[in-house]
């Protein structure tokens, strides 16, 4: 059911928010603004972007905090994790956060879960000179597992964040397998956390011990 539905996300969202989603032009170059308006609409034209009977139970995140933006299930059981993105291609760099790795180990222990990224890329053009205007320019739809770990890196946020190293830069491999990706995940973790240590024992530790001392001293 996945390919029908990351068919039917492409082929309908970006259509659904050319023609419905305004960003006010006072707001078209703050990325942070953009983004939560992209994402409201998003949430809201999803739902009517499926063919009958493909998904059921299409729901909007309680929170923000929520590791979903959108979730679902399809008619054979699968159930669907969606974080939304949105990438101004007119910008140098971005490095998007896409989730905990605890979360998503937790998440991947049942195999009828699936964790999907979709990104909606658009750019923000000058139309009269005074006015800023949006232009959604691709929506793509993939799960995590086919993102490629030659774009994605590790940040030191918790037990780790999952992160797009540049957004400009995403390298999708439909034919990679979730094993094969978790398992890379749990190598890069391996050779992260000891380095995460060593950083905390040299730069934090060090420095409260000097804030130790000077206390000591006062």
């Amino acid at each position: 059911m996945y390919k029908e539905i990351k068919a039917d996300i492409e082929l309908k969202l970006l259509g659904k928010l050319q023609a419905n989603c305004v960003i006010p032009s006072d707001a078209a170059n703050n990325p942070r603004a953009v983004g939560d308006l992209v994402q409201n609409a998003s949430a809201k034209l999803l739902v009517n972007c499926f063919r009958p009977n493909l998904v059921t139970d299409f729901k909007v995140a309680p929170t923000l905090r929520s590791m979903e933006d959108v979730s679902f299930s399809d008619s054979k059981g699968n159930y669907y994790f969606v974080d939304i993105k949105t990438h101004n291609v007119s910008t140098k760099f971005n490095m998007p956060n896409l989730t905990s790795v605890r979360s998503l180990a937790k998440f991947y222990e049942k195999d009828t879960n699936n964790f999907c990224i979709l990104i909606i890329e658009y750019r923000v053009t000058n139309v009269t000179g005074r006015e800023n205007k949006v232009e959604f320019k691709e929506v793509t739809f993939n799960l995590i597992e086919h993102l490629s770990w030659d774009c994605l890196t590790i940040g030191a946020l918790g037990w780790g964040q999952i992160q797009i190293a540049n957004s400009k830069n995403v390298v999708v491999s439909l034919k990679q397998k979730r094993k094969d990706w978790m398992l890379e995940l749990c190598k890069r973790l391996e050779a992260f956390y000891p380095k995460e240590i060593k950083k905390i024992e040299e730069k934090r530790i060090g420095f409260f011990k000097g804030v130790e001392s000077v206390w000591k001293n006062k």
